[in-house]
């Protein structure tokens, strides 16, 4: 049956490969009041690279090519697929400067891992969406092409020491997919995402001058949310960054506690550049 399943998934047309528009995916929505966690399939939330396969190449969320080795897909399924390139926690850093080259290391692909946790377009609910993608994966016999890990909780205590022993293994955060979701794109409440720490991106409007001991450096960057909300961070930078900061219209990514009435984050610092 299973088999079945995932020759009726694989069927499924692919993507253009030379689509010059982001591809249509599922985002998610940041976990507020989750009442009943039993309608959840929650898995780890990889600090990676967004990645989508097409059935032919890899692309970013922005749709943007990535040039990976020929023999790291050549043997992917021919439709589409949805994951995240990941090397390890607290590895993304490392895994950014590797997918962004342009001629690909074939030595620091080695590291890579795709871990799929989508399967555009196909039918039936994330469950059997879930149970398929292992299937598809075995099938496969691809020892880099990999299934990110969905369980479930028994209570909103246990996802909280689940998220907080996840945390404490330098892990982001955790992942929760409604386990009757039909297949959707946009963002959605169908998956939430659980932080201690919640995170959003700005773009850079002002480089605000150093005073004290950064006197001469950046003293921070002055952003704008995409809706329109503006304020500093000035915190979070290192002294490489604050020599060399982000220019202009960059877009930055900032971690924060909550938002204010006006929509302000709290104890907002920033984290990094956003480059894919």
């Amino acid at each position: 049956m299973l088999t079945a399943l995932t020759l009726a998934f694989l069927a499924l047309p692919a993507f253009p490969a030379l689509a010059a528009e982001p591809p249509p995916l599922l985002l998610a929505e940041t976990a507020q009041a989750i009442t009943d966690v039993s309608l959840y399939l929650v898995s780890e939330k990889l600090d990676g690279v967004r990645a989508f396969w097409d059935g032919q190449s890899l692309r970013t969320r922005n749709g943007n090519p990535i040039a990976a080795p020929a023999w790291f897909v050549e043997k992917f399924p021919p439709r589409p697929l949805d994951g995240e390139l990941w090397i390890g926690r607290g590895q993304f850093d490392r895994l950014s400067a590797t997918v962004r080259r342009q001629v690909p290391d074939d030595a620091e692909w080695r590291q890579v891992r795709y871990m799929l946790f989508e399967l555009p377009h196909a039918s039936g609910t994330f469950r059997e969406r879930a149970q398929a993608m292992r299937q598809l994966v075995v099938e496969a016999d691809v020892p880099w092409l990999q299934v990110v890990d969905q369980f479930e909780v028994a209570s909103r205590k246990a996802l909280e020491n689940k998220l907080a022993e996840i945390v404490q293994a330098g892990g982001e955060g955790l992942m929760l997919h409604r386990a009757d979701a039909p297949y959707l794109t946009g963002r959605h409440d169908a998956l939430l995402k659980l932080k201690l720490w919640q995170d959003a991106e700005a773009t850079v409007i002002a480089h605000l001058p150093g005073k004290g001991k950064y006197r001469g450096l950046l003293g921070g960057l002055r952003v704008r949310t995409p809706e329109g909300v503006e304020f500093t961070l000035g915190t979070g930078l290192s002294d490489a960054e604050r020599r060399d900061p982000p220019p202009l219209g960059a877009l930055v990514t900032y971690r924060y506690r909550e938002l204010t009435h006006y929509g302000v984050p709290r104890f907002a610092s920033y984290y990094r550049v956003r480059e894919l």
